[in-house]
């Protein structure tokens, strides 16, 4: 199987892009619907991110609270570098058992951090790269996920 990994900036168009693919026929493996699942109530990972960050990330109802968890790891390094390891190697191992059930000539692996990362030399055979202007992924992001400019600002840094 032919693996091409997808990877661009927040708000860059990474998801317009795969949608594309996806209507095509092009089987989809996207690193962040992972990682919500994972952290989701019942997801494989949501234990191990009460147990690292405290019931303040958590909400009433036992679901996470993105926003507190955003927060606090694009304000603190050791935050999100304790984040990625609770959830990259879950990722992994999902994107694994994935392709693993594919029977496909080709896949579409969309991973944000492909490059910065470098874990999936093994795996992506072709890396495409969607960018945009930082304006634009400014304005797409405030936009579709309500942060402000700074916050944004952060996660861009980051």
């Amino acid at each position: 199987m032919f693996v091409v990994g997808l990877t661009g900036g927040i708000g860059s168009g990474k998801s317009t892009v795969s949608d594309a693919f996806a209507a095509l026929g092009v089987p989809v493996i996207d690193t962040d619907v992972i990682a919500r699942e994972l952290t989701a109530p019942g997801g494989a990972a949501l234990d191990a991110v009460r147990a690292a960050f405290g019931e303040t990330v958590m909400q009433a109802d036992g679901t996470l609270d993105r926003a507190a968890l955003r927060r606090r790891v694009f304000a603190d390094t050791a935050a999100r570098h304790q984040l990625e390891a609770i959830l990259h190697p879950a990722i992994r191992q999902r994107v694994e058992q994935t392709l693993a059930q594919l029977d496909a000539c080709y896949v579409l692996l969309v991973i944000p951090l492909l490059v910065e990362t470098g874990a999936y030399r093994d795996v992506v055979k072709r890396t495409l790269v969607v960018d945009c202007p930082e304006a634009i992924q400014l304005a797409r992001v405030m936009a579709r996920n309500g942060l402000a400019r700074d916050e944004v600002m952060a996660i861009l840094a980051a």
